[in-house]
């Protein structure tokens, strides 16, 4: 019997670290990911809008089990919009927005593939969230629109984790906080970060967190070094 794939969903440079880290693990299942542009080479790519729920629903038809799920979409700014600076600065369109790639388009992922997960064997499902998503760790305000679609895709995994323990007991759903790492996404916006880490840094840990954790951290969030993140 084959071994069901890792479905990972963006290639952009942390889910292209991550799919190549694991292609190179010893004994890696086959890894597909879901892009619009260019898979990392000795994927299999899945060229589709994830944004389109029929063709979301399509694939999970066509893949009947996952090893894994890694879900690395996500938004901060766009020559449209950027992180808040103050009140003043909020445009709910471009928060619907942000609201809408960060945590429903996850959302609407779990919703087709963690039904995928296989249910007597250990599997698990992850998101890239962030750390200013902790409400509790907010002490410098700004940034609403992301803080706060953040905060809602921890609550997503959190929700879902405990209907997936039902159904899938050796499971686990987690939140990764991939750190600082040097993306188009960060640049803007990494000047005065201590550690800025290369994609594939990242990518290094965050397997490594992905690794040590079990069923009964199931609905968390972690930070790169594997320490969780209080909501």
């Amino acid at each position: 019997m084959s071994t069901p794939p890792l479905l990972i969903f963006g290639a952009g440079s942390i889910g292209t670290a991550l799919a190549q880290a694991a292609l190179a693990a010893p004994e890696a299942p086959p890894v597909h990911v879901v892009t619009r542009g260019t898979a990392p080479e000795g994927t299999t790519a899945h060229h589709l809008d994830p944004d389109n729920e029929t063709a979301l629903a399509q694939l999970a038809e066509d893949l009947p089990e996952i090893s894994g799920l890694l879900i690395t979409l996500g938004t901060l700014h766009t020559e449209s919009y950027a992180p808040e600076k103050s009140l003043k600065a909020l445009d709910p369109a471009a928060m619907a927005e942000v609201y809408r790639v960060n945590a429903i388009l996850p959302a609407t992922i779990f919703k087709h593939f963690l039904p995928r997960l296989p249910r007597k064997a250990p599997a698990f499902a992850a998101a890239l969230s962030a750390r200013v998503g902790s409400i509790s760790d907010n002490n410098l305000g700004g940034w609403v629109s992301y803080r706060a679609s953040k905060a809602a895709l921890n609550q997503v995994i959190r929700t879902f984790s405990i209907e997936l323990a039902r159904t899938h007991p050796q499971a686990r759903l987690i939140g990764l906080h991939p750190g600082t790492v040097a993306t188009a996404l960060s640049q803007p916006y990494r000047g005065n970060a201590p550690k800025v880490f290369t994609p594939s840094e990242s990518a290094a840990h965050l397997w490594r967190t992905i690794a040590a954790t079990t069923p009964d951290d199931s609905g968390k969030l972690f930070a790169w070094d594997g320490k969780e993140i209080t909501p």
